[in-house]
């Protein structure tokens, strides 16, 4: 039997080292799915095996992108009813009445029209607003019109990929070598992530086995052949985009920075290929030229690899970034898992098969690119919100990335410098812009006083001033926010 004292000091001592496991949790934060999330990372950029099976036969069992099962969880216990009821995701129930209170779509016109007249978003505009959960349509003004939709176009994007390859998935680039080892050939597998260190890690591995073949001098090529058709985006040469090649360190930039706009390498494959050359040289294995464009010979060996982040990773940099790179890279990955062309035309038809897949309302699509930075394509403000009713469904785990992705009004991404006046929106407010000259559109979610989560598109076409367009596009989703927090949140 244990005395008193002696219990006393046990229990104390559990406390206290709950207590400090508790601290410690809180210090090494955050956590996903019982890891935390640096340490996962982390993992993943250091395995050699890529975080995926990478057997095509294998099924694949794609699992919940990082903290989007949390928010989902927070919203089923809302008043309203759990995610997935009535309408399940934009698909009707038979018998199933709505559960949404009959007042508030007229609540949301009263709300929403008259700043969907202002004169900043031109003559040609359109919106939708739905239920998240049930896919039902709570506010709508041509939204069945397809329209050119900039940058939001990537919500599309991200979900063909997700869908045809999973979160998990992982893109290889690839050393391949001839059997005397004195040819190798830097292989694009369509990483439009890969960098230095990425390239380094690959020379470590490629020095390592020339090493135990007794080779110190190589033959450099580099192989392209991934990707077919046009590698200049139809818009010509812009610093929003290099030229679409299987192959490119730091996305062809030429100065230092990490995202948007930045001159481009007119050949981001050559210079990928000449860094790699330094890498290979720093390590003591000398090239005999410069590396030259050819495809790896029949008969070469994989001698190493590196992989990319998880898809997930890439497809919510993406959006948050809207990172035109990656997402023409990921529109390619789409077609080789389809079995198409991995080019600007096989792409579209590959990612628009996975769009009908999830049984969503693509008539009037247009799907010439993956970033939207092209004027010819073409989606519906319906479509973009049945795209982010689908990635919220419990059904369709593997499309929470396009979620989580979404830039965070006033705090991340490409709306961190938005709704200055519209401050009641900052941190309430999830979404993708869009912006070419004369088009402006923003597509997202915010959930409701009453804890649904709504899905947002507004959509204008014929803008003529880029700033006030974004403001009344702010002031718009704005409307959607708890009138609650907006009466509590000063702009910032």
């Amino acid at each position: 039997m244990v005395e008193p004292k002696a219990w006393q000091f046990a229990a104390g001592s559990v406390v206290v080292g709950l207590t400090l496991a508790a601290v410690v949790v809180a210090a090494t934060g955050p956590w996903d799915s019982g890891q935390r999330k640096a340490e996962r990372q982390w993992a993943a950029a250091q395995s050699r095996t890529g975080g995926a099976d990478h057997d095509g036969s294998a099924p694949r069992a794609p699992a919940p992108a990082p903290s989007a099962a949390a928010v989902l969880a927070g919203l089923s216990g809302s008043g309203t009813g759990a995610v997935g009821q009535g309408k399940a995701s934009g698909k009707d129930v038979p018998g199933q009445p709505s559960r949404l209170p009959p007042e508030l779509a007229s609540r949301l016109a009263k709300a929403l029209g008259p700043l969907l007249d202002a004169d900043a978003l031109g003559p040609v505009r359109t919106a939708s607003v739905v239920d998240a959960a049930t896919g039902e349509r709570l506010y709508g003004k041509g939204e069945g019109n397809p329209m050119t939709p900039a940058s939001t176009v990537k919500i599309a994007t991200m979900a063909a990929a997700l869908t045809a390859l999973g979160p998990d998935h992982r893109i290889a680039t690839t050393v391949r070598a001839t059997p005397d080892g004195r040819r190798i050939t830097l292989v694009g597998g369509g990483d439009a992530t890969l960098d230095r260190t990425g390239l380094a890690r690959l020379a470590d591995d490629t020095v390592r086995a020339l090493r135990d073949r007794g080779v110190t001098e190589v033959e450099l090529r580099y192989d392209t052949s991934l990707y077919s058709g046009p590698r200049e985006h139809p818009i010509g040469p812009n610093d929003n985009i290099a030229p679409v090649v299987a192959l490119m360190s730091r996305q062809g930039r030429l100065d230092k920075s990490a995202a948007g706009p930045a001159p481009r390498s007119g050949n981001p494959a050559g210079d990928a290929a000449r860094v790699f050359a330094a890498l290979l040289r720093e390590r003591g294995v000398r090239t005999a030229d410069a590396p030259e464009r050819s495809r790896a010979p029949k008969g070469s060996q994989l001698l190493a690899r590196t992989y990319s982040s998880p898809l997930s990773a890439l497809v919510e940099r993406a959006l948050t970034e809207s990172d035109n790179d990656i997402a023409e890279s990921l529109a390619r990955q789409t077609a080789l898992a389809a079995g198409e062309p991995a080019s600007f035309d096989g792409a579209g038809r590959a990612v628009l098969a996975q769009l009908r897949k999830l049984e969503l309302p693509v008539t009037g699509a247009v799907l010439d690119d993956g970033s939207g930075l092209n004027r010819t394509d073409r989606v519906s403000a319906s479509l973009l919100t049945a795209l982010l009713a689908r990635a919220a469904s419990p059904d369709h785990p593997e499309l929470r990335p396009v979620l989580t992705g979404l830039p965070v009004a006033r705090f991340t991404g490409t709306l961190r410098t938005r709704y200055a006046d519209a401050g009641a929106a900052a941190g309430l407010v999830r979404a993708k812009t869009g912006t070419l000259s004369g088009v402006n559109t923003l597509a997202g979610t915010v959930v409701d006083a009453e804890g649904r989560l709504l899905a947002f598109a507004f959509m204008a076409g014929s803008t003529e001033a880029p700033d006030t367009a974004q403001a009344a596009l702010d002031r718009l989703s704005a409307a959607l926010v708890p009138a609650k927090n907006a009466a509590a949140s000063p702009a910032p």
